[in-house]
């Protein structure tokens, strides 16, 4: 899988997780915070060699943004 990389949260310091990647496989990799609330992941059904990882709001705005050379299309 080839990653490139979308946006990357300008508020989150030091390290700048969250991070958005689009896939040549046309399909997104979102780098966040790990979800360790129980009651949380009790509530979601997630199948073995699955993961849920939460997001700001404020990544929205990377997932309407245009990559080209991902998958040799716009997105």
């Amino acid at each position: 899988m080839k990653l490139t990389f979308v946006g990357k949260d300008p508020e989150s310091n030091p390290n700048g997780s969250p991070t958005v990647y689009r896939t040549d496989r046309g399909s997104w990799v979102v780098q966040g915070w790990v979800i360790t609330d129980l009651d949380a992941l009790a509530a979601m059904d997630i199948p073995d060699g699955e993961s849920a990882v939460e997001i700001p709001d404020r990544m929205i705005q990377f997932f309407g943004r245009s990559v080209s050379g991902a998958d040799g299309v716009d997105q």
